[in-house]
């Protein structure tokens, strides 16, 4: 399923469960998954790949257990994450249920040969691993470029652990640093143009319509309905911001999770990873 060519198994099953977990805001950078290979890759955008690759499988051998409701994210990452758990799941013979956050996410999940489950079966998951577009210094994160954040919110808010896999170019100290198309809010679509000018009177900034790439006219959600990219122009209190935002007619869901976040497991450009602990939580779902 892996798109990285070349890539040998990281670690024998063993080693992955060694490895140990330890607590604190700066989890200790480890390079045991991603050791020297027989055929080691190249390049910069190679070890990147390979970094996330490592960082999905040690976040699904420290958090996935036998008979847990997993619940599955959407992006690049994710789909490293999918295979190390079809992995344990063939060779450990586990008991494990997916929850999808988008089509995207449902497909891997049959094509891996996991077992498919959803919210109304088993409305409280164990654990969901995801990726995101950008995280900040609490673990607060832009999700959405790929148009789920609503599913992704709300399977996240229904589970004990929200775990998120990123590479080293999507952490920053604010939210927008690194990120700058903008945050995606989903919108009903004769509401469109409302919530634009509302949001836009209320934060400044630009509201655009994101378009489709491969049809003509507006992107189309998974819900069926428009996508909003919100660009602005300086720090908020998004908590505040978020759920402001929501209050507006016609407004289905914001990418900005805040307080969600339990742990992140973030590439390196030399290939290894570390993970990061929240300093702070609140009641998922809350914004």
């Amino acid at each position: 399923m892996s798109h990285v060519v070349g890539v040998r198994q990281l670690v024998v099953g063993h080693l992955l469960r060694k490895r140990a977990v330890f607590p604190g805001h700066y989890l200790k950078k480890t390079s045991l998954y991603s050791t020297k290979m027989s055929n080691p890759m190249n390049g910069s955008s190679n070890l990147i790949e390979q970094a996330k690759k490592a960082a999905a499988y040690a976040a699904v051998d420290d958090h996935v257990h036998n008979n847990q409701i997993v619940g599955v994210g959407s992006g690049s990452t994710v789909i490293y994450a999918v295979e190390r758990l079809a992995q344990r799941c063939r060779d450990e013979k586990l008991n494990i249920s997916c929850t999808p956050t988008s089509f995207q996410a449902r497909q891997l999940i049959i094509e891996a040969g996991l077992k498919l489950t959803d919210l109304d079966t088993t409305p409280l998951i164990d654990i969901t691993i995801d990726g995101a577009d950008e995280i900040d210094s609490n673990l607060n994160c832009i999700k959405g470029g790929g148009g789920c954040q609503t599913q992704e919110k709300i399977v996240g808010s229904c589970s004990k652990k929200l775990i998120l896999i990123v590479d080293f170019r999507k952490v920053s100290e604010h939210l927008g640093d690194a990120w700058k198309k903008g945050i995606p809010i989903e919108v009903i679509p004769m509401a469109y143009v409302p919530v634009k000018n509302r949001i836009e009177h209320l934060f400044d900034g630009q509201v655009s319509l994101r378009m489709a790439t491969s049809k003509m006219g507006p992107l189309v959600t998974d819900n069926g309905n428009f996508q909003l990219d919100w660009k602005f122009d300086r720090i908020h209190d998004w908590r505040k911001v978020s759920t402001a935002i929501k209050m507006i007619p016609g407004v289905v869901e914001t990418g900005v999770f805040v307080g969600m976040v339990q742990q992140a497991y973030v590439g390196n450009a030399d290939g290894t990873f570390y993970c990061k602990a929240a300093k702070q939580l609140i009641s998922n779902g809350n914004v």
